[in-house]
């Protein structure tokens, strides 16, 4: 089931929001589900107090300035999430992603993990306007003792509490924060909750993004066509049944080829019975010897191996091969003769 991305300043209410729609998704929940059923569905709140991230790992003031740009605190921080999300992402699962997710980069890689497992995933931007963001962010900081700052730097805050951002690491983090875009890919479907919204207001984006995302009309996720591993067949790997298939129609042709050169020499197409059999026309000239087979050898499959993975070549039956091979000889044959 889907992820849902929430973003936002920091200190502009995406906790609220966050838990708000940990509990809605939860009633949406129950009430989908028949009575004495397993729920169809899993649901996973997760946000850097779950997995106990400190705020102070996004601040940079104590961070050299050569080193900002490899701030290797977040980036610890970042791959914790990533992998708490990824352990819990599937098809069964609902995740809400708590944080600030300011990075465009980072919300597509997200987009990307939940599109490889045919599941959707969607963007919960909370509106809020700078200044109201930093007179939270004051208060909080106004009403912390010293004493529970430095345990939240620690990492040893209580779960339910919200800490506040050292002034400088919230201009900071303002000011690098990457606006969603509903133009691309990786941000759409986005839903918008600003600091006014009342209950209403709330019930009605939250329905919205349900039936985006986990409700009848949501629209089936494919993932990319390079993320996807091509389909084996019962012949074998498809550069394993390239390289066999022409091997034979070399070693065939050397075998019935005469002394003098030219003529023809019938193949047969290696598919069901009865089939047509295929024809290599070889030049008058001269008898074409086994380097000069190879060489056109490796230079058909050097053609047709770029295109492992896509359907049009990834797919090629044994006896397509086979007829493919035999045109791209005869084609040869006739502009060098």
């Amino acid at each position: 089931m889907p992820l849902i991305i929430v973003t936002g300043f920091p200190t502009s209410g995406k906790s609220t929001r966050a838990k708000q729609l940990h509990t809605y998704l939860s009633e949406r929940i129950k009430t989908t589900t028949p009575s004495g059923a397993t729920p169809k569905y899993r649901l996973h709140l997760i946000s850097d107090q779950t997995l106990s991230i400190s705020r102070s790992v996004y601040d940079l003031s104590a961070v050299p300035a050569h080193t900002r740009s490899a701030n290797a605190s977040e980036k610890d921080a970042r791959a914790a999430i990533y992998g708490a999300v990824k352990r819990v992402l599937s098809d069964r699962d609902i995740i809400v992603l708590d944080g600030l997710n300011y990075i465009k980069g980072w919300r597509y890689q997200l987009h990307c993990e939940a599109k490889a497992v045919h599941t959707p995933s969607c963007i919960l931007q909370i509106g809020c306007s700078k200044e109201r963001s930093r007179e939270v962010n004051e208060a909080r900081l106004s009403r912390e003792p010293a004493g529970a700052r430095d345990a939240q730097t620690e990492g040893n805050a209580d779960e339910e509490a919200e800490g506040a951002y050292e002034p400088a690491n919230w201009e900071n983090l303002v000011f690098r924060y990457e606006e969603p875009n509903p133009m691309t890919r990786w941000d759409s479907p986005l839903f918008t909750l600003i600091w006014e919204d009342d209950e209403e207001q709330r019930r009605r984006v939250f329905d919205s993004l349900w039936e985006a995302v986990a409700g009848e009309t949501r629209k089936a996720v494919k993932p990319n066509q390079a993320t996807v591993q091509r389909s084996r067949d019962a012949d074998g790997d498809y550069l394993y049944v390239l390289d066999r298939e022409t091997q034979d129609i070399v070693k065939r042709i050397l075998e019935q080829q005469g002394d003098e050169g030219g003529g023809e020499v019938k193949l047969p197409r290696g598919g069901a019975q009865g089939e047509e059999d295929l024809v290599v026309e070889l030049p008058g000239s001269k008898k074409i010897g086994l380097p000069q087979l190879q060489r056109l050898r490796r230079a058909f499959m050097g053609l047709n191996r770029g295109g492992i993975g896509l359907e049009g070549v990834g797919n090629m039956s044994p006896s397509r091969i086979r007829e493919s091979f035999v045109g791209y000889l005869n084609d040869t044959f006739e502009k060098d003769g």
